[in-house]
């Protein structure tokens, strides 16, 4: 008789402390499934990181590749160009050519119309 009013405190206490385990088991469960929106963030920011350095370095790649090419035209340009032929044409870096020092060296010289072979170069040649 004197163990009855015990145990039945002690069950009850027990029970309601496996109450509150389980309440609180069911709180943390709930957490563990939810993602939040920092979760997301912390776990996705070196893949969006590495995304955008490989985007940096293809739009880099698209300028590069841009800008030989308008250089090769410029080059393939001037080699077409008769200037170096014309007896007009100086190595002076201040003033190369004395008609048209304005177009010397680029597309528009091509139909040059004071264009006018060098003759040192036919003298050297025939000695």
């Amino acid at each position: 008789m004197y163990h009855d009013p015990m145990l039945q405190k002690t069950v009850a206490a027990n029970s309601n402390l496996h109450q509150v385990i389980l309440s609180e088991a069911k709180k943390e469960q709930s957490q563990t499934h939810e993602l939040t929106i920092h979760d997301l963030v912390i776990s996705l920011s070196p893949l969006g990181f590495i995304i955008g350095w490989i985007g940096f370095f293809l739009i880099w790649r698209k300028v590069e590749a841009f800008l030989d090419e308008k250089m090769v035209f410029s080059i393939n340009g001037l080699q077409k160009v008769p200037c170096k032929k014309c007896r007009f044409y100086s190595k002076n870096h201040y003033l190369k050519c004395a008609v048209n020092p304005s177009i010397v060296l680029t597309e528009e010289a091509m139909n040059c119309s004071e264009y006018s072979p060098s003759n040192q170069n036919q003298s050297s040649k025939n000695p």
